[in-house]
Parts: C-alpha cells; structure tokens; sequence
C-alpha cells in the first residue's frame, strides 16, 4: 500500500530540504553537558553546547546520577504497568508530594511528558458547555490537548490583555472558562504577565493554567516559576511543567494543581490512564533534583549571570536578540535557509547551535534559539559570542 504514496512523500521531503527547513539530527556520544561529543553530522568532536535545555547543569549532576544508580537498585529499572493497576511506588507518591509542596499547590499528578499532561487536561475538565482561552504563541502540546476536547476555543494575541479581556467578554455563556498559557514562551523567551492575567481571571470568574516548563527550577527567587516570579503561586489553578528540562533533564511531566483537579484527572485524563508509569529511576532521581533547587541559590544565580553576560555581548556585536533576561537568547536571522547555514558554521566552530525556522517559528522569523546553562563557564559564553561574529563573517554578512 505505501507504494502508492511513496513518491508523494519524498516529494514534500524534497521540497521541504530545497527550502532550507529539513532538520537534521546530530548525533552526540556523551552525556548531556556544557560541552557534548557529537559523533555525527558532518563536524565530529567535541563541542559547546548551548541549545539544549539544561539549564542548571543537572543533566549529569554527580548527586544527580548517584540518586539515579541508588534508585535502579532499590526499585528497578520499570513498572511495565499504569499507575491504577500496578504502577505506583512509594517513590512515585513523594515525588508528587515534593512537587506539590514546591509549587504551592495542593496535589500533583505524574505524566510521562508535559506533553501527556497538557494532552490529559483539556478533555478531562472541559465539555462543550465551556470555553478555553489560549494565547496564540502557546506550546504545540496546549494546542494539540484543547483539539481534544469539546469546548469552544478562543485564542488572543500574545500576551496581549486587552484582546485577553475580549474573548473572556465574548465567552461570558460558557459554564467554566479556563485560560491558559506558557509561563515563558519556549521561541521567544518572553514571560506572560500572570499577574494581570489572574486579574482578569478573578474580574470574570475564570480558571488560570500555565504551562512552566521552561521557568520551574530557575524562575523566581526560590526557582518556583513564572507564579513565584509574579506573586500569584495561590493564584493559579493549575500548573503543568516537566522533569526534562531543568529538573534534570530526563523525561516525565506533571499537573499541580487544586486537590479536585488532580483526583478528577486520575479517574479521567487518558494519557494518565493509559501510559505506563513514569520509571522510578526518574521519580527519585528528580527528588535529589528538587533537594539541589531549594538547598541553594548558586545554579540560579550562575545561570543568570551567564544569560547576563551573552545578552549584552551578542548585542555590542550587532546581532539582535530578542529583548529579556531569560536564558533563551533568540538570535534573529530571517531567512531560514541563512539560519540554517549559520548554526553549520558555528558547529564548524566548536558551538552546537539549531537553526529554528517554519513551522517551528513563523515565516520570516527564522533564528539561532541560543540557551544559556549554568554549567557554562564565563569563557564558554565568551567564546560562543567569538564564533558567532566568526560565523557570520564567513557568512558574509
């Protein structure tokens, strides 16, 4: 049967490769760190890695791998079960506790990605009776879970309050409303104004959701997120996020969120019922994670100063980036195939960068997403800059 539709689809990889948006994935042959060993994709050896995820530094952590290697040995390598079944250890209970008391919420639930949790929520809470408000720059996986559901949609401009406000207006009918947005803007590094957004929540009686993936562990004074950041953590009504960024950069997502929202989606939400457990090894490597954030303010400050200190030279070097004080630095190129010929150069120059481009970000808006770690020292960011005035040069720009 698919040689029937074989020629179409090498087709649309053609057309996809000759307008310089095909992403190719390299191939790296050591763990997760600042500097990485990439053993394919043209330029093999080591390099500086500045566009993973990682940004504490925990991904290979010597506390971190210790509590990994301890857990294989007390609780196995996996549950091969669901959680209602007979999926749920002890370890799986307190680290939801953790994540509960960290976040200010009153009960969390475990999901193998963020992505199953926000894929688990919309369906699980909403019904045609009721309205979902999104922000039109939220995650894939925010999109992906209100298509699930039945409830109407109303989407506003990024950020964007006013327009907020209009479709909580235009939404007045519906039985429950919910807003929900990303606590920072995976593309742009932009932060939502919470504060504000929980305002027009209480004026019009809605829930609020955020998705923190990329704040939880680093945002705020005490690494809480974006709701710590803003002062609205009693706030917000639930909060999803992942273990797979800065918590240790493994896998695994959760919902915190108010004690009937979490009992509801353990009797309800879909990828919950039906994923195997998140594996152990995770669960109580993500405890030594958490032990790390709340015992110490130095990763954070580290991680801010290097995100501080990237900022201001790419920008005395005349390339733009997009405004902020978040370690994700968008570098804005434009044109795709152009982002895609700078990132090649660079990695010829010892920094692994990706190219973003369409239908990541819009048409026209291609970039290098540069993100900070704290495991980066001031010369490796001082010599990231180096590369890049090098690399565009050779560009001929």
């Amino acid at each position: 049967m698919f040689d029937n539709v074989r020629d179409e689809v090498a087709a649309t990889l053609e057309e996809i490769r000759e307008a310089g948006l095909f992403k190719p994935e390299r191939v790296i042959g050591s763990p997760q760190s600042a500097a990485v060993t990439v053993t394919g994709g043209g330029t093999p050896g080591k390099v500086l890695n500045f566009c993973a995820n990682n940004y504490l530094g925990l991904a290979d952590h010597p506390e971190v791998l210790a509590a990994a290697k301890d857990a294989l040995d007390r609780w196995g390598y996996g549950m091969a079960s669901v959680r209602f079944i007979c999926g749920t250890q002890d370890v799986h209970k307190q680290l939801e506790d953790r994540l509960s008391a960290f976040l200010g919420q009153e009960d969390t639930i475990l999901y193998s990605s963020c992505f199953d949790a926000n894929g688990g929520v919309f369906e699980t809470l909403l019904d045609e009776r009721d309205a979902v408000i999104s922000d039109a720059l939220n995650h894939a996986s925010i999109i992906d879970g209100i298509r699930l559901c039945k409830a109407r949609r109303h989407r506003y401009a990024n950020r964007d309050l006013a327009d907020l406000e209009q479709q909580l207006k235009e939404s007045q009918d519906a039985r429950r409303r919910l807003i929900v947005t990303d606590g920072v803007f995976s593309m742009d590094g932009y932060v939502a104004p919470l504060r504000e957004i929980c305002d027009l929540a209480d004026r019009y009686n809605a829930m609020v959701m955020v998705d923190d993936s990329h704040a939880v562990g680093f945002v705020g004074a005490g690494g809480r997120g974006t709701p710590e950041l803003h002062g609205v953590m009693d706030r917000v009504d639930i909060i999803t996020g992942t273990l797979g960024k800065a918590l240790g950069g493994a896998s695994g997502g959760y919902v915190a969120a108010r004690r009937e929202i979490v009992a509801l989606l353990r009797q309800r939400s879909r990828p919950y019922l039906f994923s195997n457990s998140l594996a152990p090894v995770i669960a109580a490597a993500s405890l030594k994670v958490l032990d790390l954030v709340e015992s110490s303010n130095e990763l954070r400050e580290r991680l801010a100063a290097n995100t501080a200190l990237f900022r201001s030279k790419m920008t005395e070097a005349g390339f733009e980036i997009l405004p902020g004080d978040h370690p994700i630095a968008p570098v804005m190129i434009g044109d795709a195939a152009k982002a895609g010929r700078l990132a090649e150069l660079l990695l010829e120059r010892g920094v692994y960068v990706i190219g973003f481009s369409y239908p990541v970000v819009p048409h026209g808006q291609a970039r290098i997403r540069v993100q900070l770690s704290a495991a980066h020292t001031t010369e490796d960011v001082e010599r990231a800059v180096a590369a890049f005035v090098d690399a565009r040069a050779a560009l001929g720009e």
